[in-house]
């Protein structure tokens, strides 16, 4: 049976037979989106189904529909439990803890820590080749994944510059300079060229110091 008939008879089967759907946060339901997540990295989305991710996860399908709706809210929701590593607060929202040096250093680290992991890297060949079979899985993982990040900074930023903590009259363009100046050459470099450049955090951490100094200089307050 296809995962789409699957989805259509197993959502009704659950929404008829086992009440309403579990929340996030529940501990079955993290454990579920975990294996589903290796499976992903080993089959990609086309050749990972919802049957084998419950066998593997030792689940019901009749479970696991009741966590996830279909295998798209299940990538998908893996796609924002990979973003809030990135982000580093609850609930994926951005850690705003310190001045805006320490919060924009701690995102800068955590983004290229992320982003030059192997299983990041792979998983990020996943979503690509998904948004361009499925445009709209595509979007959704945007959403989910580098818009969410995208959004919590520019968020932030906006308030920072409220609090007159930061000269940034367009949150939204800061955000996206400074993202750029952070993930640089190192996410293409790991996509095409794996090994070429080792990734060492020294060095990492050393650009993410010099990408938020640049920022600091064109956005901080006035002296």
């Amino acid at each position: 049976m296809s995962d789409a008939v699957e989805s259509r008879n197993l959502g009704n089967c659950s929404a008829e037979k086992t009440g309403r759907r579990v929340p996030r946060g529940d501990k079955r339901r993290e454990e579920i989106a975990a294996i589903a997540e290796r499976i992903f990295l080993e089959r990609g989305f086309t050749e990972t189904t919802m049957q084998l991710v419950a066998a593997r996860a030792g689940a019901s399908k009749e479970t696991l529909y009741r966590h996830f709706g279909n295998k798209e809210e299940l990538f998908a929701e893996i796609v924002q439990r990979r973003s809030a590593r990135i982000t580093g607060g609850q609930d994926g929202e951005l850690d705003t803890n310190g001045t805006p040096r320490e919060v924009l250093g701690r995102l800068g680290l955590n983004l290229l820590d992320f982003l030059t992991l192997a299983d990041s890297l792979s998983f990020y060949r996943v979503m690509v080749a998904e948004a361009i079979r499925a445009p709209e899985l595509g979007r959704i993982c945007y959403a989910q994944g580098p818009g969410r990040v995208f959004g919590e900074l520019a968020r932030y930023l906006g308030r920072a510059a409220r609090r007159g903590e930061l000269r940034c009259p367009e949150p939204e363009l800061a955000a996206k300079l400074f993202l750029g100046a952070i993930v640089a050459n190192y996410q293409i470099l790991g996509l095409l060229a794996p090994g070429f450049e080792p990734f060492k955090r020294k060095k990492m951490r050393a650009h993410v110091e010099e990408a938020v100094e640049m920022f600091l200089d064109r956005y901080g307050p006035s002296p």
